[in-house]
Formats: C-alpha cells, sequence, structure tokens
C-alpha cells in the first residue's frame, strides 16, 4: 500500500485473514481479521469479526482471501472446499445484511453456508459501512464495507468440510479444554454472558468514562434505563456465541412484536442512548438494529449524527442543511431519519456518509469532532480513564478501544504475568509505558485470532499457540511479536503520511466536564506521548520508530521505505 492509492480503487487489496487459533474450538477463537487501507483515514485499516465465517473459511482449505479489481457487474464470491466461483449478485444487490445471507443461502441450496456481505451502506460507499456474517456479527470499523462495495462484490460464501489442521492435536484437545473449563468460570465471562458487554454500563458511568450529549456531558442519571441490567431484567430473550464460544455474550432480545432480535452492545447502548440523550432502551435498539440492517458501523454512525446534533445545537447546521429535521436531543425519530438518509446519501446523509471529521469540515467545525484521524472515538472517555488517551492518539487505524482496551487495566484489571500493573486510572504520563505493553499483548490477541474478552493465562495462551504451530514460545517471545507487529503497523502508516502531528485528541476530550466522577480532569497528552516515544523508542520529534528499532525487530525492509 502506498500514499497515493486510492482505498476505493480496483488495485486497493481486501484481505480476509484467519489466525492460527481461528476455528480450533479454542476459547473464543471463531474469529477472523478483514484488512486494507481505510477510505476514511487513508491509513492501515483492520477490523475483527467474530460468528462461524471465519472458521468455515479454514475448513475450504484458505487460511486467507486476497481480493482486488472490480468486477464489471454485481458479483458474489462462493468457496466450497476450495473451489471458486464467481456468481450474478445482481437479485440481492440492495438487500439489507440479513435478507442477503438468506438470498444467497437459498440460491446456494446449501444451508450451512456462511455469508460475510454488505449492505446498502457498503454499496453506495458510505465511509463507515462495515462487512458483516451470521446475526449481526460485524466487521465494523475503518470503512471497509466501502472498499468491498466499490469492487462491485456483495458477499463472500463459503462452506467447507475439511478438518483444521494443528501440529500436537492430543496436547491441544487437552489445553483446549482446560482453558474453556476455567473461562466458563471466570467472573468476567459470567458476567459478560449474564448481562452483555452493556453490563458495564453503570460501572462506567459511575467513573465518568461513558460520555453524554456528544461527549459534553460526565454523566447520564438515567444510566439504568439502558443498561445491560435493565436489558436482562426487560426484553432478553436468549444468548448467541460465536464458534465454540463459552462466553456467549451475545444478546436476543424481543421488544414485544415476537420477533427475535439482536440486542446491543455497550458501544451501540452508549452511542444511541446517552450519546443523543435517548432514555429508550427499546428505541436504542431499533436504531442499532436499523444500522446493522443498512451495514453500518453503529460507533461511527451514532457519534457523526451526534455531531450533527451538536452543531445544530451551536447553529452552525441549520433546518434547512436537515431538510427540514429538527434535531432535538433525546429524540430517536430524528435519529432513525438521519439514519435512513445516510444509508442513501440523500439530503444531509450526504456529508454525515463521509464520517465526523469530513462532516464537521463541512460546516466550519472540524474541531468539534470527536475523531483521531478521521476514525471516530468509540465511548470510553479518557477523562474518565486515564489509559484511553494514548489508546486513541496512537492506535494504527485511529481512535480505536480493541487495539487496546485499556479501560479495563484503569477498571483494575491487571496482568502482573505481562507486567502490566495497576496505576491510578486518573494518572498520566507514569503509565505510558504500561499502555505500550497492554497494545503489545493485543497485538497477539488479533493475530491469533483471540476475543479480547478471553481473560485466558497468559501463560495458557502461549502453550496453546505451542501445541497448533508447533513453536515453543514462552510469554516473552509472545509479547515480543505483538511489539513487531505494532511497530509494522506504525511503520506502514507512516508511509501513508502519518507523523507526530496526527498522535492527538479531539478537543472535547481536553476541556473537563463540570459534573459526574470525572469532573475537573483532562489527560496532559503531551507528557503522556514524550514518555510513550521512549518506552516505544520512537523518535520523539517525528513520530517514526527509530532505525535501531526497527532493526532490533527484523524490520529492516521497512527503513527508506518511507
Amino acid at each position: 500500500m502506498t500514499k497515493e492509492l486510492d482505498p476505493l480503487s480496483p488495485e486497493a487489496p481486501l484481505l480476509f485473514l484467519v489466525g492460527p487459533l481461528t476455528g480450533t474450538s479454542g476459547p473464543t477463537t471463531g474469529r477472523f481479521v478483514v484488512c486494507g487501507k481505510s477510505p476514511a483515514t487513508n491509513l492501515w485499516a483492520e477490523s475483527n469479526v467474530g460468528g462461524f465465517w471465519g472458521p468455515e473459511l479454514r475448513k475450504t482449505g484458505y487460511d486467507g482471501l486476497w481480493i482486488t479489481g472490480k468486477a464489471q457487474s454485481q458479483v458474489y464470491l462462493w468457496i466450497e472446499d476450495g473451489r471458486f466461483e464467481v456468481r450474478s449478485a445482481e437479485k440481492i444487490w440492495g438487500q439489507d445484511i440479513y435478507a442477503a445471507q438468506e438470498s444467497i443461502k437459498a440460491e446456494l441450496g446449501v444451508k450451512r453456508a456462511r455469508v460475510m456481505t454488505i449492505g446498502q451502506a457498503g454499496e453506495r460507499g458510505v465511509l463507515f459501512s462495515s462487512i458483516a456474517c451470521d446475526h449481526g456479527r460485524m466487521a465494523g470499523r475503518t470503512g471497509l464495507g466501502a472498499v468491498m462495495g466499490a469492487k462491485n462484490l456483495k458477499a463472500v460464501a463459503v462452506h467447507g468440510a475439511g478438518k483444521i489442521e494443528v501440529a500436537d492435536l492430543e496436547r491441544y484437545s487437552l489445553l483446549r479444554s482446560e482453558a474453556n473449563r476455567t473461562l466458563k468460570q471466570d467472573n468476567e465471562a459470567r458476567i459478560l454472558h449474564d448481562l452483555g458487554t452493556s453490563g458495564v454500563a453503570n460501572y462506567a458511568a459511575y467513573l465518568g468514562s461513558m460520555p453524554a450529549k456528544y461527549y459534553r456531558l460526565g454523566e447520564f442519571p438515567a444510566v439504568d434505563n439502558v443498561s445491560g441490567s435493565m436489558m436482562a431484567e426487560t426484553v432478553l430473550k436468549g444468548f448467541s456465541a460465536c464458534q465454540g464460544c463459552v462466553i456467549a455474550c451475545g444478546r436476543v432480545v424481543d421488544l414485544g412484536d415476537g420477533a427475535k432480535r439482536k440486542g446491543p452492545e455497550y458501544e451501540t447502548v452508549a452511542g444511541f442512548g446517552p450519546n443523543l440523550m435517548i432514555d429508550d432502551l427499546n428505541e436504542v435498539i431499533r436504531l442499532g438494529e436499523r444500522c446493522d440492517q443498512y451495514g453500518m458501523d453503529t460507533i461511527s454512525a451514532s457519534n457523526t449524527i451526534g455531531l450533527a446534533f451538536r452543531l445544530y445545537e451551536m447553529g452552525k447546521v441549520t433546518k434547512q442543511d436537515t431538510g427540514g429535521i429538527e434535531l432535538t436531543w433525546g429524540d430517536p425519530a430524528a435519529v432513525r431519519r438521519l439514519i435512513d438518509l445516510t444509508a442513501r446519501r440523500e439530503g444531509i446523509g450526504e456529508p454525515l456518509s463521509r464520517g465526523a471529521r469530513q462532516f464537521g469540515a463541512a460546516f466550519g467545525a472540524e474541531d468539534e469532532a470527536a475523531q483521531v484521524n478521521g476514525l471516530e472515538t468509540a465511548y470510553h472517555d479518557p477523562r474518565g480513564v486515564s489509559g484511553m488517551a494514548l489508546s486513541y492518539a496512537t492506535s494504527p487505524r485511529g481512535a480505536c478501544h480493541n487495539q487496546s482496551d485499556y479501560f479495563f487495566v484503569d477498571f483494575g484489571h491487571t496482568n502482573e504475568a505481562l507486567g502490566i500493573e495497576y496505576l491510578d486510572r486518573h494518572a498520566q504520563a507514569e503509565k505510558s509505558a504500561n499502555v505500550a505493553k497492554h497494545q503489545n499483548w493485543r497485538a497477539i490477541f488479533n493475530a491469533m485470532v483471540m476475543c479480547i474478552f478471553a481473560n485466558v493465562d497468559p501463560q495458557m495462551q502461549a502453550d496453546l499457540v505451542n501445541a497448533v504451530c508447533g513453536y515453543d514460545w514462552t510469554i516473552a517471545d509472545m509479547m515480543k511479536c505483538g511489539e513487531r507487529g505494532w511497530n509494522l503497523k506504525r511503520a506502514v502508516n507512516v508511509r501513508m503520511g502519518l507523523t507526530r502531528a496526527n498522535d492527538k485528541l479531539p478537543k472535547a476530550f481536553l476541556e473537563p466536564y463540570n459534573e459526574g466522577g470525572a469532573a475537573g480532569f483532562v489527560p496532559d497528552l503531551p507528557a503522556m506521548l514524550d514518555a510513550y516515544y521512549e518506552a516505544r523508542g520512537w523518535d520523539k520529534e517525528t513520530g517514526k520508530p527509530t532505525e535501531e528499532k526497527l532493526k532490533e525487530w527484523g524490520l529492516d525492509f521497512v527503513i527508506g521505505g518511507w
């Protein structure tokens, strides 16, 4: 990839990649990764997704797909036991992500086929469109759905009967069983099962790390109305899990009409709830579902729509701009109309479809956008959990909470085996090296691929990798591999034009809250960055990994390539 490469051009790559543990029924290993160049950030793009598609791809005999070019008409790929077929998608173009999956399975006559598809948002080039499989499992961030749509590729369907080989099956089977039994009894895993990821909403609100009113209020008094506990007590009817997962954090809900729906996770609850001042859980669920149907990332969609509400309140966006829609905080009907317009790229939906940074710029208010490098921030406010300041500012894909979900460490989830210790949730430069270690560890999770919700002992993870791959790795070896990967992604982004000036936070995060658990605090990002660069071995002036650091990790081929 180069700086000049247009992410939506035929030449741009789109990769579907599994890891060595994918599909092995190890702890939370039903996952895979979609990669490319982001049309939203023009940087490295990576989106980690669960479900059953990744394991099914491996059973066809492939560990990855590298797709370039553009079909002359709308198509989908069909891969069965190593056989590729390009089939017409003209009849399913325009269908939502759920209908498209069913249409393709019916056409193929293979009920057990797994389908990865875009919705109308990806077809129309919305810059935060996602790629979906199964019951709403989303490769949501960085806009790779738009890359797929630009190739006239509606979906990739897979079905395989092959076995996934491991180096030492007997040992791996024992380790896998032990790890899953332990994980099933883990306190965090049990909470995730019972309450879903939105079970953290109340505690996050208490700390001031769940923002409200587009990152302008430090508390949301009605948080109980949209929490995981409320969901469990009212509309929860079942659970869903990715392949082989013993946690089953997915929600299945019924809003009283008898239809079983996907329940929202924390980010969707926060984004369409407190962020937009909506305190009706049923409405939050419906708004998240609408985004899913279109194939739009709920974090970026709710963030960008939240910016529209803020700019409307400031008088920078007018009723004439919105086509007559009055943007009143807490009004789900207005949000629903903006979702529809965004997916169709109609009216104000056209600038909204380009994400918060470009939407803010279109109305002379780019600094009001809560984003880093073009990727909208998630709903873990660094004013409440300061480690997220570095997670957002230095993530290789923009304001990402999954390249390092350091808020868990700031909640008290340490890991002594990795040297990740607890520092006060408002500590600053002194935690920079800690954040770097956590990023390295998460880089390993994203390569194995293992869900970040799996609280598996590091030594057990090393043992699992060794049994699968025939390695003899230690925990230290895994951490070195994670650090190498982090440096390589940084080098890729430097080649795309990234400098130290890109490592920043949105204006809102540098203004203190007047209320809530984070009142009065803002992170000292410059000091944190200086300490971070030192811990990383990066040049403090440019933000580049030094030649010594690149040589240390066997990345000599990168030197001079930027």
